[in-house]
């Protein structure tokens, strides 16, 4: 049938899209687009998701820095270029955990003084040679799988604290989940940076929308800005920038 085709087609191209968005674009009921999407899935050729369909498997299992690191690395790094410029002087600033925001702090250049405070090992690693950097490493538990600290301790000393910004990167972004990550003590931490940051934003590639994973951290309502590259979709673009939220495209990537 032409319709699953262009369905297809157009899930190719996009990656992930809304029963809302197909209606439109091919002129049928949400019924139609539904039984439509339910046949495909069991011919194995997409995944159904609340509310739309997806090329890949949205539910997202754990894996390790070491995998991730491998992972997208120009887009990683074109992301982290983009984000460093987002530091002004005598700033201070969260970092959380992840391979995309390891990434940002390779490339940060402090101008005059910086006050730094992060879950991550590897981030302090990157930024410890520099004497102009104060670092504030949080204590707690450590994730052998991302390098990082979760807990009560962690979360005890950010309700003492106030940056100006936070640096987040997340395992999924979906339009109506929200942002979500593998491990629910490091999302309960990353909702305490949300709470200790006047800004939010989320470093991300492209291939992190339209997916969720097992702990949800926010609603995108506590996004300011997205930083991602360009294989994000223009109908993901344009429902992120309704929601208020500032899409910043890597060019290039």
């Amino acid at each position: 049938m032409k319709r699953h085709q262009d369905i297809l087609d157009r899930l190719e191209k996009e990656k992930h899209l809304e029963v809302l968005d197909l209606c439109e674009i091919l002129n049928v009921s949400a019924v139609t687009i539904r039984k439509d999407l339910k046949l495909l899935e069991q011919k194995g050729l997409l995944h159904r998701t609340h509310g739309g369909a997806s090329l890949e498997n949205p539910y997202i299992n754990e894996r390790t820095v070491l995998d991730k690191e491998k992972i997208s690395v120009e887009e990683k790094n074109g992301i982290a270029q983009m984000a460093a410029s987002r530091i002004v002087e005598n700033d201070s600033i969260l970092i959380a955990s992840g391979t995309t925001v390891q990434a940002f702090s390779k490339y940060i250049q402090p101008k005059n003084k910086l006050t730094v405070i992060t879950s991550s090992l590897h981030v302090v690693l990157h930024l410890i040679h520099d004497k102009n950097i104060e670092i504030l490493q949080l204590g707690g538990y450590i994730r052998h799988s991302s390098a990082s600290v979760i807990g009560n301790y962690a979360e005890y000393i950010l309700q003492n604290v106030s940056c100006s910004k936070l640096f987040l990167g997340v395992d999924g972004i979906d339009l109506e989940y929200g942002l979500s990550t593998t491990n629910l003590e490091e999302a309960e931490l990353n909702k305490k940076m949300l709470n200790a940051a006047q800004k939010v934003i989320v470093l991300a590639d492209s291939s992190k929308f339209g997916k969720k994973s097992f702990a949800r951290i926010c609603d995108l309502s506590r996004v300011d800005e997205i930083i991602t590259d360009s294989g994000i979709s223009d109908i993901k673009r344009k429902k992120l920038e309704e929601k208020e939220i500032k899409v910043t495209i890597v060019d290039g990537l």
